[in-house]
């Protein structure tokens, strides 16, 4: 009766430990900015990758919605908070596993050359997780 005993909250440990949803988080990744002289001006483009973002399935399509701000930091260590505000709705067939986020944008002759960083700040709208993602890059002219 013992065994029995043992053996049942054996299993039971096992599948309750099998059973367990990992959680997903909400995770930015590869992200990337460069900078390309146009003039008076430059000509900023950065890109991101996100996964553990919400799907709700309807009608047979995954939809998802990303909400994101770029921020800014010069070289002189200023800040310009939302330089660039964009939301993203996705929408597919299948379950997407990740998704890029782009930006492109140009700043003027007031940006002085130097490094500077590009700063990716995420929402997930269907769950309210959030997350942010750094790259930096150079201004040349």
């Amino acid at each position: 009766m013992k065994s029995l005993l043992l053996l049942f909250f054996a299993v039971l440990i096992i599948f309750t430990g099998c059973s367990k949803k990992e959680e997903v988080k909400l995770t930015a990744f590869s992200t990337e900015a460069f900078a390309y002289g146009m003039g008076d001006s430059s000509e900023i483009d950065g890109t991101t990758h996100v996964k553990g973002f919400k799907q709700d399935q309807k009608n047979n399509l995954y939809s998802s919605t990303l909400s994101y701000d770029i921020d800014l930091i010069t070289p002189k260590g200023d800040t310009v908070k939302s330089i660039v505000s964009r939301v993203v709705d996705k929408s597919s067939k299948e379950k997407l596993s990740d998704t890029q986020l782009d930006t492109q944008f140009n700043i003027g002759t007031s940006f002085i050359k130097g490094k500077y960083k590009l700063i990716f700040r995420i929402k997930d709208a269907l769950s309210g997780a959030v997350t942010s993602s750094t790259a930096n890059f150079d201004v040349e002219n």
